[in-house]
């Protein structure tokens, strides 16, 4: 139960405006939604947390309505949220304090870097206490509100996502339709939108009629101008992202890792059923994409309709480990092999790439697929895993393990708050390339290392999972570097050596 929290809302005190010269440039930035219900706020949220967490930003959304729900188990109507129910309003302001208190531990005490504070925030001296908050603590604040005016709009949000929150479970839906409305004209007198002139010194993103329009004031930093980037690309309209890899290729039957090798006769069966199968769900305006290299290309090529090449599509670049099978690359580099099953998602091969390298090689393949329509993407498993990570929110723990087998497509169609996966196998067989998580000694005591970029934490166990033996001792974790220090970067350049380059 939330007792005896500050109210967020409070009267404005008179304070000096903290100039944003002086902010640190690495602290934490507190992302404020802002705008009516129903205006898709929490849409906004839950994908820029996602996308955010994707390219390695620890972030984390804090849903006000939540706790409300948590604290007022049973909702009645939309009287609780009028401005004349005083104890409706004591416990939405109580709610809210108790979420900017869990945002301070957040991104204070848990190593968080960015945080989705997503209410309504309908009024200027609500907004003004949420910037002296996050001015005593620190945090850099980044405004995002959602305008629409469009009736149909608004209407098919409430449909679609209001109806389905427990406010309205055991309710029909032409009452729930009316009070929600009702709850809407609650907010409508009070409701302050962000203005040009009167917040010309705030940072922040207006987004006019889903997407028709934007407004961009003040972007004070990279990760500002990110999340600005990502929220101009992305759209409600219905559509289906189609994922499949290659058909069954020659070192795929060997397995062997990587190369350039063409199809099997399975490989080109599956290319011929997989046309058939674009063609029988009838999409007009379906866009193909593949790889640049011979097996993307030559599953396309079943599909007689036009295709682009991508190069950011290319497999994970296996480095020194290029066309060796799992056995041999044991046998010749032990270590390297050791190291990748502790932590996949970090481990670059030598000379090669990381799933984490390939992240961020994707990155504007995402912001493409966020822009466009329907869209069939005929990839390799190091990046089916990244591309599928994103939509279907996996941490960078997951991602290296998620299944993705040769002759199956995914068909991704997003709905509310996520999207629905539907796996289509063309019952052509082919070998399985998938290799599980291998199990580590319950034994071994993890260490700790942060990787400069975003502070993310890596854990080494300590031992090779294979041997349960002890590997070389880790470098210790070097104290933090004063603020006008150089960056110090590792490079790993080959078995066993490491060559720490010193960038001034």
């Amino acid at each position: 139960p939330i007792a005896d929290e500050t109210p967020v809302t409070s009267r404005r005190a008179s304070r000096e405006k903290v100039p944003a010269s002086l902010c640190m440039t690495n602290c934490p930035t507190l992302i404020v939604t802002v705008g009516l219900p129903a205006r898709g706020k929490t849409y906004i949220s839950k994908k820029l947390t996602r996308y955010l967490n994707w390219i390695g930003v620890p972030t984390r959304e804090f849903n006000v309505g939540q706790y409300r729900r948590e604290c007022v188990k049973i909702y009645k109507s939309f009287e609780f949220f009028s401005p004349d129910n005083e104890e409706g309003l004591k416990i939405r302001r109580q709610c809210a304090s108790a979420a900017l208190n869990d945002v301070r531990q957040y991104l204070t005490e848990e190593e968080g870097q960015v945080a989705v504070f997503d209410a309504t925030n309908t009024t200027r001296e609500r907004r003004e206490t949420i910037i002296q908050f996050a001015e005593q603590n620190g945090f850099k604040v980044f405004f995002v509100e959602s305008v629409c005016e469009d009736p149909d709009v608004i209407q098919e949000n409430i449909v679609q996502v209001k109806l389905g929150s427990p406010d309205y479970t055991n309710c029909n839906t032409e009452e729930a339709v009316e009070d929600f409305m009702k709850r809407i004209k609650c907010y409508e007198n009070s409701y302050e939108t962000l203005d040009e002139a009167l917040d010309r010194d705030l940072s922040y993103i207006k987004i006019m009629d889903v997407g028709q329009r934007y407004m961009v004031n003040r972007v004070l930093d990279h990760i500002q101008s990110r999340i600005v980037y990502y929220l101009m690309n992305i759209h409600i309209t219905p559509r289906s992202i189609y994922l499949c890899r290659h058909g069954e290729s020659e070192l795929n039957v060997k397995g062997r890792i990587g190369g350039d090798s063409g199809l099997t006769s399975r490989g080109k069966e599956f290319a011929k059923k997989l046309g058939q199968f674009i063609h029988s769900q009838s999409i007009g305006d379906l866009k193909v994409w593949t790889s640049q290299m011979k097996r993307t290309i030559q599953t396309a090529e079943g599909l007689s309709v036009p295709y682009e090449q991508w190069k950011v599509l290319n497999e994970i670049d296996a480095g020194v480990c290029e066309e060796m099978r799992y056995e041999e690359i044991q046998d010749h580099y032990p270590l390297e092999f050791a190291l990748r099953d502790q932590d996949k998602y970090r481990y670059r091969y030598p000379k090669g790439e990381s799933y984490e390298d390939l992240v961020q090689r994707l990155e504007p393949v995402i912001m493409e697929l966020e822009r466009q329509k329907n869209v069939l993407v005929i990839c390799h498993q190091a990046v089916m895993r990244c591309l599928l990570a994103y939509f279907l929110d996996k941490t960078a723990e997951e991602l290296p393990y998620l299944k993705c087998p040769l002759h199956t497509v995914l068909k991704l169609t997003p709905v509310a708050y996520g999207c629905k996966v539907e796996s289509i196998s063309l019952n052509v067989e082919a070998v399985n390339t998938h290799r599980e998580r291998p199990e580590v000694g319950v034994n071994s005591q993890p260490c700790s290392r942060n990787t400069p970029c975003f502070q993310v934490r890596v854990t080494h166990t300590g031992r090779c999972p294979l041997t349960n033996e002890p590997l070389l001792p880790p470098t210790p974790t070097p104290p933090p570097f004063p603020t006008d220090s150089p960056v110090l970067h590792v490079t790993l350049i080959s078995l066993p050596v490491i060559q720490f380059i010193l960038d001034y």
